[in-house]
């Protein structure tokens, strides 16, 4: 986060980070130099710094197609109880909150409805929410997600509407002869491919959903962290590299990848399209400045807090 302060146009410090993995926890390290604490319901409301915006992500397989859908009757899902808790507690200036585009409907919609009003009227937040889609940000991966934004004082805010050309998965994927061997499907999982589509000149991602349909698009669906390792294939017949992972992510390629490929991809799988949440943040940034209040406590502007727990899909 810190390092996309310049793209974003603002100074910022990351005052806690929290995330219960200790491969990410490695990651964060080494590309940011940033010691992330762990299970953020672990952590006293007294012992997180002040921040004027908390970004967070809640666990989203209670919510997800790919889950049981179980929502708040899943402990994982409980975690939108500690947002809350940090929520009154701290009182950011604003917040950004991501998950599973799944979260609108579940339950008939009232799950979403419930974490509204917990928001707006027991909180007292300005909120909103709105589905994104890392395809609209340039990406070549469909991965729609729900974001939900709130101010403590009210705001004009506008979504980012997105509408940038997809970047080609030519420019995405590495030359096959700089693909190791460690990546290839197995015969039996190529010859069964091969009985769907046929490779095209220009390069596809052949996803295979739950229902055992295989599609081949001209970009990836979205990347998972729990998932089979042969449900992406590029032309059907090999896996993507970590590297083209998070490429598909939007993350650049001075992004240092230190764990191995399991880790790596359940890193990748849990992570949020770059692209698209810049822009959401450039946005809270600008209806920020539009009108700042005086920050309490004697912080600086620009202190946030990132906190989220692994099991996006």
């Amino acid at each position: 986060m810190d390092g996309a302060s310049a793209e974003l146009g603002f100074e910022s410090e990351c005052v806690l980070a929290s995330d219960i993995n200790d491969e990410a926890n490695k990651t964060y390290q080494v590309n940011f130099g940033l010691d992330p604490k762990g299970d953020i319901a672990k952590i006293e409301a007294d012992e997180i710094p002040d921040h004027d915006l908390l970004f967070a992500g809640f666990p989203c397989q209670p919510f997800s197609i790919i889950g049981d859908m179980k929502g708040f009757s899943d402990d994982r899902g409980t975690l939108f109880f500690e947002i809350k808790r940090i929520l009154m507690k701290k009182r950011p200036q604003a917040f950004v909150l991501e998950n599973v585009k799944q979260l609108r409907g579940h339950d008939g919609g009232r799950t979403l409805q419930h974490i509204m009003h917990v928001l707006q009227f027991e909180l007292g937040y300005q909120t909103q929410w709105q589905v994104l889609n890392a395809l609209d940000f340039g990406l070549p991966q469909k991965r729609e997600r729900i974001v939900i934004v709130g101010f403590r004082e009210p705001r004009p805010f506008a979504w980012p509407q997105g509408g940038l050309p997809m970047t080609p998965l030519s420019e995405i994927l590495l030359p096959n002869d700089e693909v190791a061997p460690f990546y290839e499907a197995s015969d039996y999982i190529r010859e069964k491919r091969a009985v769907h589509h046929q490779a095209d000149t220009e390069p596809t991602i052949w996803h295979e959903n739950k229902s055992g349909n295989i599609s081949k698009l001209p970009y990836s669906c979205a990347l998972r962290a729990g998932a089979s390792y042969n449900y992406l294939l590029v032309n059907g017949t090999r896996r993507l590299t970590e590297r083209e992972m998070f490429r598909l992510q939007g993350f650049p390629d001075s992004y240092k990848i230190v764990s191995a490929y399991g880790a790596a991809r359940h890193q990748i799988g849990n992570s949020v399209p770059v692209p698209m949440i810049q822009a959401v943040l450039k946005r809270v940034l600008e209806s920020l400045s539009t009108e700042v209040p005086p920050f309490e406590n004697g912080r600086k502007q620009g202190q946030f807090v990132f906190e989220r727990r692994v099991e996006y899909v």
